[in-house]
C-alpha cells in the first residue's frame, strides 16, 4: 500500500465520520484492506496535520485556500453542458486545471471527481440530478 493512497484513505475516513482514537482509525482502515502499524499511522497523522478535537480528528489547513469557485468560474468559464451524470465545462485555453482544482477543493459530496485538459473540465457527479444541480449552481454564479 503506497503512502499517498493510505493518507488519502485516512482523510476520507475522518471526513466521513467522527474518529476519536488511533485504534478506531486503524480498525476503519483495516476494514478498507489497509493494514498499518501504530508508528506508521502516527507518522501519517503528523504528516497530514491531524489534530484531535471534541468532534474527533480533523485536518489543519496545510495549503492556502485559493480563490473561491465563484471567482474562478466568473473569470474562466465559457460554457456548460450536461450529459447524464457528467458536466463538461469549457474555459479559455490553459485555464481548465485552475477551474478543476477549485471544484475539487470544495469537496462536494455530489462530485466524484474532475478531469482537466487544456480548455475542458469533465466533472463526474453521483447522478443526473447532481449534475443538473451543479450546472444550475454554476449558472447562478456567472449570472450574478
Amino acid at each position: 500500500m503506497n503512502k499517498s493512497y493510505r493518507q488519502g484513505q485516512i482523510l476520507k475516513t475522518i471526513r466521513s465520520k467522527p474518529i476519536y482514537t488511533q485504534d478506531e482509525l486503524a480498525r476503519e482502515l483495516g476494514g478498507l484492506g489497509i493494514q498499518t502499524t501504530q508508528v506508521t499511522l502516527s507518522r501519517d497523522m503528523r504528516d497530514l496535520g491531524l489534530v484531535k478535537t471534541a468532534e474527533g480528528y480533523r485536518q489543519l489547513s496545510t495549503e492556502p485556500g485559493g480563490p473561491e469557485l465563484e471567482t474562478v468560474a466568473n473569470e474562466y468559464l465559457q460554457d456548460i453542458r450536461v450529459a447524464q451524470n457528467l458536466v463538461v465545462l469549457r474555459t479559455s485555453p490553459g485555464n481548465a486545471n485552475t477551474l478543476a482544482v477549485t471544484i475539487d477543493r470544495e469537496e462536494s459530496e455530489e462530485i466524484v471527481g474532475t478531469v482537466a485538459g487544456d480548455d475542458t473540465v469533465l466533472v463526474i457527479t453521483l447522478d443526473n440530478k447532481a449534475a443538473s444541480k451543479f450546472r444550475q449552481r454554476l449558472i447562478e454564479m456567472v449570472s450574478s
